[in-house]
């Protein structure tokens, strides 16, 4: 947790002031709402007494242990005994029960016995979170009262993602952990982590140091806001703007995140959304011409700014040496399945106009720039393979044909998802209505500055499905997931991107982990009230407050 945050969008902290906390009994607070769950009468006391008991010879295991005994003595100063002699217990088992696969887990609460069984440590995890649920929100003296229940509980879908932009606004380490602690806690197990945009490069390549010596970095516009025009800025009054992860920084987040079983995924952007990297190295761009690193003013596409490369030369074979160079290190640093390389708004003017481009379309028989965007994905695709990383990216990987073995992110809508999985492709979706969490999610004239395409309100995001009307049973099953995306063009601060996290994050954990058949809006509410609230609050995070207001 964050001790000291910078202050910033007085706008937004204006609007987050928070209510008095109230304390609340234990009960079933639990989000996202387990598969199945029964509430018995009576409850488990947790005190001095209370022994901890799992397999000692797991070290992982070992590791959950000790979390959930600082969580006790964190909210209540009690220290949960090892020994013996005593007969109250909290047991952490390792079974074999085929229904709740990987991440599922069984939690049998009585009289002297929690029991906690899972066939993976991801599973007991989880159940953790939910016992964490169980007991007070804050600091307390009172009894840590767990309520008679049993659940089995296990995801609906098995990918449940955020993707964070640290290109156009930069996060400390120290934010990035404490957003990993949030979607942990809430059952979310993927951070796509969009580390290259137009307007900063953030990972350290040793290959290529200039990546981050000079691609880190911008002229940032003082007073300038993405998506706001203003005639009267001073677009000489400039300031520096940047920062990166070193490659052991990054190793560490991953590792972080793994012990919270969150996969981290990286996005190296290609062909376009590259400004930053052909500022540093501008020979792989079609025109070689020098530029800066694009700030917030510069418009990515052909108006007003045909001075500026976005995009890779995908007629020069050493851009693709390039590339396969960087991806060699990222792939040494990141060990997930995937590696997502962008792929969206692409602008083609360029390679029009290019004739390295245009040979290469005639060489490789192509009719038009859709084609030659197909090779340019295709070309990286095969790469990846042959290093056993499958490829993912944004829906327009589908212009000019889908590379075989592609995953896509269907983000315009769920339309591009809908044909790649008739055509038997894996789909992430992330419809930027009403998962882009950089949208308003109220009315814009009571909110903080926001991308005003569309407001993505709460009850939006809960009863958002992956699974299309458009698709039938057998296409469902291509559907992975989905997950939420912050882009941070406007969003400067930690307090900010809380915001519009929290509950946005929540109602979709509840929407990709619950069985549809068991969910409810009206109770959802409730719980936030009963718990959640109550516990941002006391960890001081920011969210949006409307809903903070009804008792139960």
């Amino acid at each position: 947790m964050i001790l000291q945050k910078k202050l910033g969008l007085l706008l937004a902290l204006s609007l987050i002031t928070f209510l008095p906390i109230r304390i609340v009994k234990a009960q079933n607070n639990i989000i996202p709402k387990p598969a199945n769950i029964k509430l018995g009468n009576g409850s488990f006391t947790i005190n001095n007494q209370t022994i901890v008991s799992y397999p000692k010879k797991n070290t992982e295991l070992r590791t959950l242990v000790d979390f959930f005994n600082q969580h006790i003595h964190k909210i209540s100063g009690i220290t949960l005994s090892s020994n013996k002699k005593y007969t109250q217990t909290i047991e952490f088992k390792l079974v074999d029960i085929a229904s709740l696969r990987k991440e599922g887990y069984r939690l049998t609460v009585a009289k002297d016995l929690i029991l906690l069984e899972a066939n993976a440590k991801e599973g007991l995890f989880y159940g953790v979170q939910s016992l964490i649920q169980c007991l007070p929100a804050i600091r307390t003296n009172e009894a840590l009262n767990i309520p008679f229940m049993e659940i089995t509980d296990y995801p609906r879908f098995g990918w449940r993602g955020m993707m964070l932009d640290v290109s156009r606004h930069f996060f400390s380490v120290e934010t990035i952990k404490e957003i990993i602690d949030l979607l942990a806690s809430y059952k979310m197990n993927v951070f796509h982590w969009h580390l290259v945009d137009n307007e900063g490069w953030r990972l350290e390549i040793n290959k290529y140091p200039k990546l981050t010596s000079v691609g880190a970095w911008r002229q940032e516009v003082y007073g300038s806001r993405w998506y706001a025009k203003d005639s009267t800025l001073n677009l000489n009054d400039t300031y520096k703007y940047g920062g990166y992860y070193t490659q052991q920084q990054a190793k560490d987040i991953v590792e972080y995140a793994k012990a919270r079983n969150i996969t981290v995924i990286p996005e190296i952007e290609m062909p376009g959304h590259s400004g930053a990297a052909l500022a540093a190295y501008p020979q792989f761009s079609c025109t070689g011409i020098p530029q800066a690193v694009p700030n917030s003013t510069v418009v990515n596409g052909i108006k007003g700014h045909r001075g500026v490369n976005f995009e890779y030369c995908a007629g020069n074979d050493s851009t693709f040496l390039f590339l396969q160079d960087i991806l060699k290190e990222v792939m040494q640093i990141f060990p997930s399945e995937y590696i997502h390389i962008g792929g969206d708004e692409v602008e083609k003017f360029r390679w029009e106009e290019c004739l390295k481009c245009q040979s290469r379309k005639k060489a490789e028989h192509l009719k038009d720039a859709h084609d030659l965007q197909s090779y340019f994905i295709k070309r990286i695709e095969t790469f990846l393979l042959a290093h056993d990383k499958k490829l993912l990216g944004w829906d327009e990987i589908l212009e000019g044909g889908l590379a075989s073995s592609a995953t896509v992110m269907s983000w315009r809508g769920e339309k591009g998802g809908i044909a790649a999985a008739k055509e038997g492709h894996d789909v992430i979706m992330s419809p930027s209505d009403p998962l882009y969490f950089n949208r308003y999610q109220a009315d814009p004239k009571t909110e903080p500055f926001a991308a005003g395409f569309s407001i993505n309100s709460i009850d939006k995001v809960y009863h958002y499905d992956p699974h299309s009307a458009k698709l039938n049973t057998e296409q469902h099953q291509f559907i992975k997931g989905s997950q939420f995306a912050l882009w941070t063009e406007n969003i400067a601060t930690t307090e900010y991107l809380e915001y519009m996290m929290l509950p946005r994050m929540p109602a979709l954990a509840e929407g990709l982990w619950t069985p549809v058949a068991a969910k409810n809006y009206d109770d959802f509410i409730k719980r936030l009230n009963a718990w959640h609230f109550n516990a941002w609050a006391a960890k001081g995070f920011s969210f949006y407050q409307a809903l903070y207001k009804q008792k139960y």
